[in-house]
């Protein structure tokens, strides 16, 4: 039985590839520096895959940022605003499209789907000239081949490419981005001869807007497009890749007949209903590529439970047909749990990452290889008995090596399955019936918004357009260094709270001589903004290097989400008072949110998200009211949208509860952001050539404070004071003078003090303009 990886991450299991682009970045290291790092990489990943006994190993699912900006350097689609002339795209014009310049902004970027990893937007139009413009596909095809090992090459399929795509500045919104399928197309083509010549015999095309609710045009595009390309298709296996969630009735229906396909893949985790429509019927000698594994997990695999599901799919499409396959791209999960030494020996049997589910999609495929050898062995010799696993004498020592090895697998999975279902540290009964004795009223506060944003500017006396940030502050080299001496026992706990109250107070100072309204204390104690609260809620486990791309260059390391959540003591209430105790000015208590810590983490599956959620709720709640009670007036809780709040439905009305949210399509959550029921929200925007702001022009009421962002904080460019005045202007054209904030996109932790202090000195500045224009005009 063949298997196969949809796509693997490309970081490198100690962040290699973070550290060489930083240094390429910062004109420490060379173009040749950079790409040497990375061919090791992927010569690594590649090696290890063949090794593994994978038969599809995918190549060009490496990128130096993401794969649809990828997509876009290969169709030569760069916006003029980077003054690209022609010819094969290089670093500087890619990582300008990517972050910016010193001259112009960086295209907009945001989620990939519901995952944390972030792509940027394509910028289409009419007017765009396509060109054959990076042979990167090709390039990697041939570099492992050279190497001995015969990928899949993989791209973005055309039609996906097209509906994840916006209407370039000046171009009508009404325009229609898959009228350009025939301009993007020809060089698809040139792409497929190219690989074809170097020899390549399977292409992958990863289409998941399938999984989409796509009008009946949008379908018809997927079948005009492989139409199309049939003729250039022709002489090599296709594989058509579909992931993320169930795919709707008609999508399969237009997939399955698309033609020149060869094999079709499905996510088998998250897509749980897809596997009825195969049931109902696949075509004929076509490959079901099987999604058993957990691309956006690192839960070990219940084998028995995914071998039941290939044996039954076995039945319906062949059994040379069906191949073992990820939910999805590996990306989205930690490298290799061999590189972590902290986790115990119990959580760690729980647990696989991507070198591990390479691994299980072997083994998975191995028990169904052809003569069933292994398969009868551990279904007929392997039992659960008193919720302990037993192998029965005959089976040992039985079969080949391959046979033994399928055999110890199973084994040693099914013993982790049961332990983890009668570990005592998974359940705790009160935080359960907490959570289960929620009740509607649990989940706003009792007064309007408008009336409590009376009592709250009476106690806090705001100006008009009040300025603000998002939280954090730029971490420096000797601020990390501290964190982690202290971690490590080198450094007392009194000097280490000496070293973080000096730098909360050279923040409040700073912000302070900005002259900025509503303070934070900048989170110097914090590396991570979810890490730090799971390292004091029960119920998480952390990593060493279970790093995960969030974007970039970015890297996240999520806690992993155990057993049940509960808070034992408060996290944040030393710190925080610590800071208002250094101003007379507000001073914002900064919290993650319950959605924004369980979408950060990797979640127990072993019960619905949803009660994760309310417990995790509920544990910010109790630390929200503990704030409160030490004088703190403005609460943020990032993210805190849970039915309108169980967070934060406890407090005062003069208590002032911001929340903030960052790169997610607004507008079609426009209405369940209202319901949040915050005082405050800020919200990403300069990125997006504000469109969000087209949501207020469209006649949606918002009578909530809002701060639109006036800059973009993951771009190293300065704006300038009338640039920022402008965006500003602009916000007040659709919204109340009495409800706008100015305030930066996100957090500014990643950006240097060289950067972060003449761009708020020009947000300040433009706020003040505005203000004596606005005072002038009454």
């Amino acid at each position: 039985m063949a298997s196969h990886i949809v796509g693997y991450p490309r970081m490198g299991p100690k962040r290699e590839l973070k550290f060489a682009l930083e240094s390429f970045w910062d004109g420490k290291s060379s173009a040749d520096d950079l790409k040497k790092v990375s061919a090791d990489l992927r010569s690594s990943i590649w090696r290890q895959m063949a090794d593994a006994g994978i038969k599809y190993i995918p190549s060009n699912t490496f990128s130096y940022y993401d794969q649809v900006l990828d997509t876009t350097a290969i169709l030569g689609a760069v916006p003029p605003r980077y003054g690209w002339t022609g010819g094969e795209i290089r670093f500087d014009t890619y990582f300008s499209m990517a972050r910016g310049n010193a001259s112009v902004p960086a295209m907009e970027m945001t989620k990939w789907f519901d995952t944390n990893y972030h792509f940027i937007v394509p910028e289409l139009g009419p007017d765009v000239k396509f060109s054959y413009a990076s042979h990167k596909a090709v390039d990697e095809y041939k570099e492992a081949k050279a190497l001995g090992v015969d990928t899949v090459p993989v791209l973005v399929g055309p039609v996906s490419y097209l509906l994840l795509s916006k209407p370039a500045k000046g171009v009508e919104k009404s325009f229609s981005l898959l009228s350009l399928l025939d301009k993007i197309l020809p060089i698809y083509k040139e792409v497929v001869a190219e690989l074809k010549a170097a020899g390549a015999s399977w292409i992958q095309f990863d289409e998941p807007t399938l999984v989409k609710d796509l009008e009946s045009h949008q379908l018809q595009t997927f079948t005009s497009a492989y139409s199309q390309l049939e003729s250039s298709l022709s002489g090599l296996n296709v594989l058509v890749e579909t992931y993320f969630a169930d795919i709707p009735a008609e999508a399969f229906k237009t997939l399955t007949s698309l033609k020149g396909v060869t094999g079709f893949g499905f996510d088998l985790v998250r897509g749980t209903k897809t596997l009825d429509l195969i049931k109902r019927g696949f075509p004929s000698g076509k490959y079901l590529f099987a999604g058993v594994v957990d691309g956006r997990n690192i839960w070990a695999n219940d084998a028995a439970a995914s071998l039941s599901i290939l044996q039954s799919l076995e039945g319906i499409v062949g059994k040379d047909k069906v191949v073992v396959s990820t939910s999805c791209s590996l990306l989205h999960t930690a490298v290799d749990l061999v590189n972590e030494t902290k986790l115990d020996k119990e959580l760690k049997s729980w647990l696989a990452f991507a070198a591990q589910k390479v691994v299980e999609v072997n083994a998975l495929a191995k028990a169904l290889d052809g003569q069933k050898d292994e398969v009868d062995l551990f279904m007929h010799f392997l039992y659960l008995k008193n919720d302990r696993i037993t192998l029965a004498g005959n089976a040992r020592g039985r079969g080949g090596e391959g046979t033994r090895y399928v055999v110890a697998f199973f084994s040693a999975n099914a013993a982790a399955q049961a332990s983890r279902k009668s570990s005592p540290r998974v359940t705790n009964e009160a935080v359960q019936k907490a959570a289960a004795a929620l009740k509607g009223s649990d989940h706003r506060r009792a007064t309007n918004v408008s009336a409590r944003l009376d009592a709250q500017q009476k106690k806090l006396n705001l100006p008009i357009l009040p300025t603000t940030t998002i939280g954090s502050f730029p971490q420096t080299m000797d601020l990390r260094r501290v964190r982690r001496e202290f971690k490590a026992k080198k450094v007392s706990e009194d000097d280490y709270v000496k070293a973080i109250k000096q730098e909360i107070n050279k923040v409040v100072k700073l912000q302070e001589e900005l002259d900025i309204d509503v303070l934070v204390h900048g989170e110097p104690e914090r590396n991570d903004m979810v890490e730090y609260f799971g390292e004091q809620l029960s119920g998480f486990a952390f990593t060493v290097n279970g790093w995960v791309q969030s974007y970039g260059s970015r890297c996240v390391k999520p806690p992993i989400i155990f057993g049940d959540v509960s808070r034992p003591k408060p996290m944040t209430v030393f710190w925080s008072s610590m800071a208002q105790s250094m101003t007379a000015r507000p001073m914002k208590g900064m919290l993650t949110g319950p959605v924004t810590i369980l979408n950060w983490s990797f979640v127990r599956n072993d019960q619905p998200r949803f009660e994760t959620c309310y417990q995790i709720a509920l544990a910010i709640k109790d630390e929200v009211e503990d704030l409160e009670k030490a004088g703190i007036n403005v609460i943020q809780i990032d993210e805190a949208a849970l039915k309108g709040g169980i967070t934060n439905c406890g407090v005062a009305d003069t208590t002032q509860i911001h929340t903030h949210m960052c790169y997610s399509n607004f507008n079609d959550i426009i209405h369940s952001i209202i319901d949040m029921d915050a005082d405050v929200i800020t919200i990403e925007n300069s990125r997006s050539d504000e469109k969000l702001l087209s949501v207020f022009r469209e006649g949606v009421k918002y009578g909530a404070g809002i701060g639109p962002g006036v800059y973009d904080i993951h771009s190293p460019r300065i704006p300038s004071t009338e640039e920022i005045a402008d965006r500003v202007n602009k916000m007040l054209q659709v919204l109340e003078t009495n409800i706008l904030w100015v305030n930066p996109d996100c957090g500014l932790k990643t950006r240097k003090y060289t950067e972060v202090k003449p761009a708020l000195q020009n947000m300040v500045a433009a706020t003040k303009l505005i203000r004596t224009q606005l005072s002038s005009a009454k």
